[in-house]
């Protein structure tokens, strides 16, 4: 069973009021205060208050800023009497506007096919002869192919990575826009990793060091756009098409600092279609583990300080239900102690030339 984290001391977010500039703002429990309002307590504390207003810009000296954001909100706990008057800057939640708490990171990096369960039950959905090994082969003697080959896969194989657009990110509960002449759109629930350093070929064992946080993202994806079928269909899939719409990504809540998750490999997410649960699991079915997707992205490209890794989608996607999203649709999306998501799909309106 995965564990439950325990309440963090504190998240981070992204917040607005009344039309307000986007703040980031510090939780605690069900309340928000700004960055900016702990200034006083900062100084209180001979500590220098963080120099952006934003995530992504504490983001870039995030061992400073997560040493003074965790050191001030310490101090607002243990002497709640000497800084009343800095406790009265916490604004509930319900009355903000919560954003994604990172709306254009340098880069999206996403991991496909990367949950043990998911793609063996994509192998055996496609039947004996879906590939030219299993020709032949009984359901079961299929099973313990496919499980065969990703124990093979996990132990010398690399993830397959691949980048979506930042453009696509909007905010926890904001609607999904489903594209016009699409007919397959799916979710598609996962862990989301923040980069909190530069990382550039880092070892597996040294990889956790270099992650912030993590967070919650729904990787919405047109399943009829992923292959291409026309003159170009030798180039394999097509990622812009499928994967690239706007609202594509919602993420969020807030950021989880590190340090209050124990271990990225123990966490349970769940996904609600209209109330039923359609994807349930925990990541520790994932075939390349966080540390080891960090290394290999680390060995291919230069990771930045907010920098995204969407870590794999588990089992129960619409392509397994055949049941796609549509005009309507709710989707509620969760990872143990994270919060959630809740996104209502429109179909997207055409616009008078």
């Amino acid at each position: 069973m995965p564990s439950v984290i325990p309440t963090p001391r504190f998240t981070l977010g992204s917040f607005s009021v009344a039309g307000s500039p986007v703040f980031s703002g510090v939780v605690l429990e069900e309340n928000v205060i700004a960055v900016e309002g702990l200034r006083p307590v900062c100084q209180s504390l001979g500590l220098s208050t963080p120099a952006s207003n934003t995530l992504f810009g504490l983001l870039q000296e995030w061992p400073n800023s997560f040493h003074t954001l965790d050191t001030v909100v310490a101090e607002l706990r243990n002497n709640p009497q000497q800084y009343h008057e800095v406790r009265k800057l916490l604004t509930p939640i319900k009355q903000l506007k919560v954003h994604a708490p990172l709306d254009r990171p340098r880069q999206v990096l996403c991991c496909g096919a990367n949950y043990f369960r998911h793609v063996v039950d994509l192998i055996v959905a496609a039947g004996p002869g879906g590939t030219p090994e299993t020709q032949g082969m009984t359901p079961q003697a299929l099973r313990s192919y496919a499980e065969n080959l990703m124990r093979e896969r996990s132990a010398n194989g690399e993830p397959y990575m691949f980048c979506k657009p930042a453009a696509t990110i909007s905010g926890p509960y904001d609607p999904i826009t489903l594209p016009i002449g699409v007919t397959q759109p799916d979710w598609e629930l996962e862990l989301a990793v923040v980069i909190g350093r530069p990382a550039r070929h880092v070892s597996r064992h040294k990889a956790l060091d270099y992650v912030a946080g993590y967070t919650i993202a729904n990787d919405i994806t047109n399943r009829d756009k992923v292959w291409r079928r026309d003159d170009m269909k030798a180039m394999g899939t097509d990622w812009i098409a499928s994967k690239g719409s706007a609202t594509y990504l919602p993420l969020g809540p807030y950021l989880i600092p590190a340090p209050f998750v124990d271990s990225p490999q123990d966490l349970r997410l769940e996904l609600k279609l209209n109330g039923e649960i359609k994807q349930a699991e925990t990541t520790a079915d994932m075939i390349f583990d966080v540390a080891r997707q960090i290394e290999y992205l680390s060995s291919q490209l230069q990771l930045y300080p907010g920098d995204i890794i969407c870590t794999g989608s588990p089992a129960g996607n619409g392509a397994h239900y055949q049941r796609y999203l549509k005009h309507g649709d709710v989707l509620e999306s969760s990872i143990s102690g994270f919060g959630y998501q809740r996104n209502e799909c429109f179909e997207e309106q055409r616009t008078k030339s």
